[in-house]
């Protein structure tokens, strides 16, 4: 059996803090400015985990597409509306969420 590595280690940690939570739980972060929006196509896990490596590349390549960003004024009202539950976690400073039943 293959020995974990280190980053494995820190992926599975990753995987561990994710949890669903409801939008409105997030409405203190994102009156900070501190939520963003993790496109359903991506593995939120994944993209948490480059966050923590400070993979600027990859993030940069993320926001160019689109696939994050800020939580908009119209999400966050169209998530509050619904009383939507989200998928979140933390990568700091960052609350990371995303909405796996709707396009974003």
């Amino acid at each position: 059996m293959k020995q974990p590595t280190l980053e494995d280690i820190d992926r599975a940690q990753v995987n561990l803090e994710t949890a669903q939570i409801d939008w409105r739980e997030l409405q203190p972060y994102f009156a900070r400015g501190a939520t963003v929006a993790v496109d359903g196509t991506l593995d939120l896990v994944d993209v948490a985990f480059q966050i923590s490596k400070d993979n600027k590349a990859q993030v940069a390549q993320w926001l160019a597409s689109g696939q994050i960003g800020k939580v908009t004024d119209e999400q966050a009202l169209a998530w509050y509306e619904s009383d939507a539950l989200l998928w979140a976690v933390v990568a700091r400073p960052y609350v990371l969420v995303q909405d796996k039943n709707r396009d974003q």
